[in-house]
């Protein structure tokens, strides 16, 4: 709630947001920031530059996740 007694969304589970910040696909995923850099670093975490911001877009983490499982089903 906010200070007006109205309930209140976080930002990260906005659905009609199109990008999320790495913190928020952080949050998303229950994985720290730093993990978060590191999947994005290698690929295994989509994300674009938007100027100079770093963004994920707001599929990329139930993507991340439909993949990981799709692997180990087939491990």
């Amino acid at each position: 709630m906010d200070e007006h007694g109205t309930l209140t969304t976080p930002a990260d589970d906005d659905p009609t947001l199109v990008l999320l910040t790495v913190e928020e696909a952080a949050r998303r995923l229950r994985i720290g920031r730093t993990t978060c850099f590191a999947l994005i670093r290698t690929g295994e975490l989509e994300s674009i530059d938007v100027g100079r911001l770093r963004r994920v877009p707001a599929d990329a983490p139930a993507e991340y996740v439909a993949r990981r499982r799709a692997a180990k089903r087939a491990a």
